[in-house]
């Protein structure tokens, strides 16, 4: 097994002779690793991709406050959910502009949203930003960097016959935005159940509670809680219905529509004195260099010198190594499962082939050793000497490719 991981210092201890049949197997060269270990961080990522392109930024809408008047709150408000679910056609109807969030030319194209879109609103209570995350799954790091910025999050869901289903079962982006926002730290949920309009749900009470009771446990067991973090609501992105006035089209909903919805939250609980935290998320230049990103403790003045970090430093990538105890997700052929290394036997010599008399205690990047895998499950597979296509596999985590290797022999599980 070859590895693709960082370079450490490595330790060894003595070998027990029980694992000595391992010096006895063949083992030849393994392939060189085709990627390597993240740093588990994909909302920097995305917030890295974010800066590579510009993007135009829309005015706001002032409302002209009256004089003493107190501060507007400001809240980042981010719509989540599945591709073509109408999370930019909602926004568009908000800013009184189509496609005022798809700003770059490949959106508009594609009708899909790629980076994490920005409008900016005012209400007579609150300013709010808007972020548009991308739906599809190809983008989902982006959309963790859009959540990651937002004090409550718009989950945008589609009533029409089909669209609901393929974008709440398995493999849609429904479910996964909901969870990664909870775990991006969303507290409020507002879930918006648009194109009631469609002619297959022609604003249908049925439906509108249909996709309700499929949601709610779901949103639950993720971590919101029904009665306090998530409010449902109707509406249509195409028409504006139930965004910005109450619809006669469902009088059976009672509730305040969107935006004065919005309007009429408690306000956030801020961290005003603690010390000022500010992750950068995205720059562009204008009249200089300025920043984005999310005041998430503390508070800043005009004409307040901050320190940027990092500062002067040289940033060492520091990795995870490979030691007994790693889990990992094992390719085999056709099969996927869990897997535990739970043994270090020895190291390879990539050139001689020699392998070392001591048992080495991790291994790093480059390396080729011989370990003992440990799977969750029964699994089938042969040894790379008897059958190469059943035998050969890929070690994974967190997306990426660490090792690669071949099996030499099958152990018994012993009592």
């Amino acid at each position: 097994m070859e590895l693709s991981e960082p370079i450490v210092e490595n330790g060894e201890t003595e070998m027990s002779p029980e694992e000595s049949w391992e010096h006895k197997e063949e083992i030849s060269e393994a392939e060189p690793g085709v990627g390597s270990l993240g740093d588990g961080r994909p909302p920097e990522e995305s917030a890295h991709e974010m800066m590579e392109e510009e993007e135009e930024i829309p005015k706001p809408k002032s409302v002209v406050a009256p004089p003493g008047a107190p501060k507007k709150e400001h809240v980042n408000v981010v719509f989540i959910g599945h591709v073509d679910a109408g999370k930019s056609t909602i926004g568009g109807q908000i800013m009184y502009l189509s496609w005022a969030l798809d700003t770059n030319q490949e959106e508009r194209d594609k009708g899909k949203t790629v980076e994490v879109g920005r409008a900016y609103f005012e209400t007579e209570k609150k300013h709010f930003t808007i972020l548009d995350a991308p739906g599809h799954k190809s983008f989902v790091p982006n959309m963790i960097g859009g959540a990651s910025q937002a004090d409550l999050a718009v989950l945008v869901i589609s009533a029409r016959k089909g669209e609901f289903e393929t974008g709440f079962e398995k493999g849609g982006q429904t479910r996964e935005h909901a969870m990664l926002a909870k775990t991006a730290g969303v507290k409020h949920l507002i879930v918006l159940i648009n194109k009631m309009d469609d002619p297959t749900v022609n604003w249908s009470n049925e439906r509108y509670e249909e996709c309700k009771e499929k949601l709610v446990p779901f949103l639950k067991k993720v971590g919101f809680n029904p009665k306090k973090d998530i409010h449902f609501m109707p509406c249509s992105g195409l028409t504006g219905a139930n965004l910005k006035e109450q619809s006669d089209f469902c009088p059976w909903y009672i509730g305040l529509p969107f935006i004065p919805y919005l309007d009429n939250l408690p306000n956030f609980n801020r961290s005003v004195d603690g010390p000022i935290r500010l992750p950068i998320v995205d720059k562009y230049k204008d009249m200089g260099t300025v920043v984005l990103g999310k005041l998430e403790s503390g508070s800043i003045c005009k004409g307040q010198q901050l320190v940027m970090m990092p500062n002067k430093i040289v940033i060492i990538e520091h990795k995870s190594i490979i030691c007994p105890g790693y889990n990992a997700v094992l390719h085999i052929h056709t099969c996927i499962e869990e897997v535990e290394i739970t043994a270090l036997i020895c190291l390879v010599d990539k050139k001689s082939g020699e392998k070392s008399k001591t048992r080495p205690r991790f291994v790093k990047q480059d390396q080729v050793c011989i370990a003992r895998l440990r799977t969750a499950g029964t699994i089938c597979l042969e040894t790379f000497k008897d059958f190469p296509q059943m035998g050969r596999f890929t070690l994974r985590d967190e997306g990426k490719t660490i090792a690669i290797g071949k099996v030499l022999k099958l152990v018994p599980e012993k009592d």
